[in-house]
């Protein structure tokens, strides 16, 4: 299982593997050539109530990771289609958050690697 986590701001690269676009919302000033999307799964990705409730406020870190854990577990019908392209090969995780260390794609790419 390779998972590897990239802003949507960086440059694609042919190592990359699959790229799939984990964010409810397209990154802003992104272009769809530019960003080299293979799959975009916004069902996968944290519920708008949650998003708000974290704002990317690095306090409340903790409760976001534990709350969207459980929102995963709740979706496990949708999970399945990137669980298979995980199985198939290298799959990197696409986000547009600035914080590289406290975003969605994090708790995702731990979730999948430890259910």
């Amino acid at each position: 299982m390779q998972i590897w986590l990239k802003r949507a701001y960086e440059t694609p690269e042919s190592n990359d593997g699959t790229r799939v676009l984990v964010d409810r919302v397209w990154p802003r000033a992104v272009s769809r050539e530019r960003a080299a999307i293979d799959y975009w799964f916004r069902e996968v990705a944290p519920s708008d109530e949650l998003r708000r409730l974290y704002g990317h406020d690095p306090s409340r870190w903790q409760q976001f990771r534990r709350r969207y854990r459980e929102e995963l577990d709740e979706m496990s019908e949708s999970l399945q289609p990137l669980r298979r392209l995980v199985d198939e090969g290298r799959v990197t995780l696409v986000f547009g958050a600035r914080d590289k260390q406290r975003n969605n794609a994090v708790v995702l790419k731990e979730y999948l690697e430890t259910s």
